[in-house]
């Protein structure tokens, strides 16, 4: 088998493939035992069928065309192995030329085109230049970070005043659509000010006593009528107002390791400080990624665009959001699609120049870590994510993040004040992640999953 790539456009190649008859001939082979078991004919068993037979009563242009279509898609990975493209897209598939049924020579000619993962040059990024916030920690860090302390031990007291913002209440909701009720539930839990139910909810309970009331216009969010315009009537069956236990030594006690508030307070201004140095951290990896994807001009296959437009509008018309699908929306998750891919293809690069792998201790690390995010057990989770097959996609993510580091760890970052700002604690040596996956949870998750031979290859 011959194969040739013919460049069309920085993301999309055309491979012109040359199967020879002799290549040809177990497929042939195939396809008459495909075709022997469709078949009967008296005097022979179902699949026993000789092939001349066949030829007789089905033809052998017949036969030649099941085995192209059984064998076609073996000679095309076959061919881009050979031709060492990374595609992207499925392929678009043309046969050009075909053996003559009647003769015992001759090939098989076919082109596919299909999107690939763009081939780019990398610049020198060593020493990347990025300022980044000055990290200051003040004292009113550590009274937030007291306050926040304090209010996991607060208790809610009913209070007989109106609803102020951070106030907890009690209310029912009915919702009307041209008078009549499409919705209600009642004994609701909300906060002032969170902003988690219904736009205009806190500004009309803003106000409101127990057993008050009032109603506003809102869309609403979910159930039958997501989308629609609603009156939405809110009463106030109670009001409650966080208490916080007082800061002292008692409370240092209660809440943490410390026997006094000074030195809980001495622990929350280190945590403040180190909270900052993170700050820093994650601002100089996001800029450096920025001069990064200024630096590279990255295609982006139009298919990839498209297959995430798809996806991401296809997903929140399931969930009753079909009026976020405007021009605006398409365009930030166009922009946000493409950046994401630019990223990935620089990664990848760097990645492959500095010879970066990753060992799987790293990746439980990852799972175990990715895992917590989403509040799911470890092992469930490796489980999942094994037996969709998308293992390789999270060694490249690991591969893609250590790339990135090595690019942070290279850089020049100061802070506005001009200060030189050592990233050494928030840039790790690969392999120091996987101590905090040690225990069960972490060999949990190593049965599970394995690092992919080559990671690089994951499809975006």
């Amino acid at each position: 088998m011959k194969s040739a790539v013919e460049n069309l456009t920085p993301t999309r190649v055309k491979l012109n493939v040359e199967v020879p008859f002799e290549e040809l001939k177990p497929s042939i082979e195939e396809a008459y035992k495909t075709v022997a078991s469709q078949i009967q004919v008296p005097g022979f068993r179902k699949g026993k069928v000789p092939s001349k037979l066949i030829d007789q009563r089905v033809g052998r242009g017949y036969v030649l065309e099941t085995a192209i279509n059984e064998g076609l898609n073996g000679w095309y990975q076959a061919a881009v192995q050979e031709s060492g493209i990374r595609p992207l897209s499925r392929p678009e598939v043309e046969i050009t030329e075909v053996p003559d049924p009647s003769a015992t020579d001759g090939e098989l000619k076919f082109h596919a085109e299909v999107d690939v993962r763009p081939e780019i040059e990398l610049p020198d990024y060593a020493g990347i230049k990025v300022e980044v916030a000055a990290a200051e920690s003040s004292e009113a860090d550590v009274d937030k970070a007291l306050d926040e302390l304090r209010g996991r031990f607060g208790t809610l007291k009913s209070v007989d005043r109106p609803a102020a913002d951070g106030d907890f209440l009690t209310i029912d909701i009915t919702a009307t659509i041209d008078g009549a009720e499409v919705d209600s539930a009642s004994g609701l839990s909300y906060q002032v000010g969170a902003g988690t139910m219904l736009e205009g909810m806190d500004e009309a309970v803003t106000g409101l006593s127990a057993d008050e009331d009032a109603i506003f216009a809102t869309t609403l969010v979910g159930g039958d009528h997501a989308g629609e315009a609603a009156q939405v009537k809110v009463v106030v069956k109670s009001v409650k107002e966080r208490e916080l236990p007082e800061a002292n030594d008692d409370f240092a006690q209660l809440a943490s390791e410390f026997d006094t508030l000074a030195e809980l307070r001495e622990d929350l201004a280190k945590q403040a400080a180190d909270s900052k140095i993170v700050e820093q951290g994650v601002e100089a990896r996001d800029k450096v990624l920025d001069k990064l994807v200024e630096l590279v001009a990255v295609p982006v296959p139009e298919s990839v665009v498209e297959e995430q437009l798809e996806t991401h509008f296809k997903a929140e018309n399931s969930h009753g959001e079909g009026e976020h699908d405007t021009e605006e929306h398409r365009a930030e998750v166009k922009a946000n699609t493409e950046r994401a891919f630019q990223n990935e293809i620089i990664l990848d690069a760097i990645a492959e120049k500095e010879e970066v792998g990753v060992s799987q201790n790293e990746l439980i690390d990852y799972i175990v870590t990715t895992a917590s995010q989403y509040g799911m057990d470890p092992n469930q989770f490796a489980q999942i994510i094994d037996q969709s097959g998308q293992v390789p996609m999270m060694v490249s993510e690991v591969r893609r993040r250590k790339a990135l580091a090595v690019v942070l760890g290279q850089a020049e970052v100061t802070d506005s004040e001009g200060n030189k700002v050592d990233l050494s604690d928030f840039v790790r040596p690969g392999g120091e992640e996987a101590a905090a996956a040690e225990g069960e949870a972490a060999e949990a998750a190593a049965a599970a999953v394995a690092p992919s031979d080559d990671p690089a290859a994951a499809k975006f």
